[in-house]
């Protein structure tokens, strides 16, 4: 099956690119951007400092992503990307949210990764609710998958069985 749920932890897993929800810096953070950072060392900060700023401390806006290698990591390249915050659902997050998603499968297309691995972008510390998020990542990955001609890997990372048996429920729906 081209979608898989797991809980892990997405540092541990040998796919071709992990997904970082990171923050604008693309400095590291906390959550699942601090994990990445402190699995991978000190190398992938480097690789981000050297990434252009787009505006003063502004590396990769919401809704977009970078890509990096993946220093120490089992995963070949890290794509970062900026989830929105959640502020109620008016303010165009899913809009930005389903961006975060293919302008990562966009890079992953780009850089030859035929397996990568999604936390759950924006449902930490940014507030999404993970219900609405769900729909918005499976739906993506799923339009990706069904436009391609060759065959992927998607894995959804979750740390929890809440979080699991939520994306379980979208991908079976």
């Amino acid at each position: 099956m081209p979608i898989e749920i797991l809980e892990t932890d997405i540092t541990t897993l040998a796919v071709d690119a992990i997904v970082n929800a990171a923050n604008e810096t693309l400095l590291g953070g906390g959550g699942v951007d601090g994990a990445i950072h402190r699995a991978a060392g000190p190398g992938l900060l480097e690789e981000c400092r050297a990434l252009p700023q787009v505006r003063p401390g502004v590396r990769c806006p919401t809704g977009e992503a970078r890509i990096t290698g993946g220093h120490r990591l089992p995963a070949r390249q890290v794509i970062h990307t900026v989830g929105p915050v959640w502020r109620g659902g008016g303010s165009d997050e899913a809009t930005l949210l389903a961006s975060c998603y293919r302008a990562s499968l966009l890079l992953a297309d780009g850089s030859g990764s035929a397996s990568i691995a999604f936390p759950a972008i924006s449902c930490g510390v940014y507030g999404y609710p993970p219900e609405l998020a769900v729909e918005v990542a499976v739906r993506e990955v799923r339009g990706w998958l069904d436009a391609r001609d060759a065959e992927a890997r998607v894995v959804f990372a979750c740390l929890g069985r809440e979080m699991a048996a939520l994306y379980r429920a979208s991908v079976r729906g």
